[in-house]
């Protein structure tokens, strides 16, 4: 599956995957790592169209907001479905990263 990529104000906004789990997650850091450019000001995982994330996931998604907050970098996430939140809010991670219902309130957020 491929990450489907935009960029609005110098915000990169990552989508396309349906599962992140133990068999691609590391894949989808990469592929999100490598989509991210020097003047990038923050990063947007919209989550529309996932249906799945496992501790896997969830730890890609962590050294991604780890990474963006070592450098400066605002990040997002937005448009998760309520059993994706629902494991975001188990786990503890919305107190971690910022999690928004739509991409316009996460794009408003990350930007400095």
């Amino acid at each position: 599956m491929e990450l489907v990529t935009d960029r609005l104000d110098g915000i990169l906004v990552a989508q396309g995957w349906h599962r992140v789990d133990g068999t691609n997650a590391h894949e989808f850091e990469k592929l999100l790592r490598d989509s991210m450019a020097d003047g990038d000001l923050g990063v947007v995982i919209d989550c529309g169209g996932m249906s799945y994330i496992s501790s896997a996931g969830l730890r890609a998604i962590l050294l991604t907001a780890k990474t963006l907050r070592n450098r400066r970098m605002g990040f997002a996430l937005c448009e998760l479905a309520e059993p994706i939140r629902e494991v975001f809010e188990i786990s503890g991670f919305d107190k971690i990263i910022a999690i928004h219902r739509s991409r316009a309130a996460a794009l408003a957020a990350v930007r400095p």
